[in-house]
């Protein structure tokens, strides 16, 4: 699979069904600068989308991992060579699959993150202005520990949606 003409492939294909990247990032989802940076080779469309990616596009997974649309006696011919391209570059094990899915949750939530930490301030802000000094140190460390919570089981949650249930799904 060569990356470059796969985005090139997305371009056309893109293109031949009147979208703008702009639309076809919204119909699934994403930025349009992920569309952009899948049509210039930079990087590859998420695999849990790739099906409403080709459907978008009304083209088949195995055309656009072949860069053309095939014909019926071609179809089964690049299925097999797309399906064995595809095993060989598959090196994530679940490790590495759990550790992108906790980075890619993280990015997601950042400013979420962001809120807390300034929750957490502006509540030790208003106990020590208010003459409560005294439990600022106990409500901090139990605000901390709280929202550390809410976000581990947050973060894991979204790991298990996207790793666990879909090996349980094969």
């Amino acid at each position: 699979m060569n990356q470059e003409e796969i985005g090139k492939f997305i371009a056309v294909c893109r293109k031949e069904n009147n979208f703008t990247q702009e639309q076809l990032a919204e119909r699934l989802g994403v930025s349009s600068k992920s569309i952009s940076r899948w049509e210039n080779g930079n990087t590859m469309p998420d695999y849990s989308i790739l099906g409403d990616l080709c459907k978008n596009l009304n083209i088949s997974i195995n055309e656009l991992f072949s860069c053309e649309k095939l014909s019926d006696e071609k179809f089964k011919e690049e299925a097999d060579k797309n399906l064995l391209s595809a095993l060989e570059n598959s090196t994530f094990n679940l490790k590495e699959k759990i550790s992108y899915y906790r980075k890619k949750w993280f990015r997601k939530h950042i400013i979420n993150i962001f809120l807390y930490i300034l929750l957490w301030l502006t509540s030790a802000l208003i106990l020590k202005f208010n003459n409560a000094e005294h439990l600022v140190g106990y409500f901090s460390g139990l605000l901390t520990v709280l929202m550390g919570s809410v976000m581990q089981s947050s973060m894991n949650a979204y790991v298990e949606n996207n790793i666990y249930e879909k090996i349980e799904k094969k």
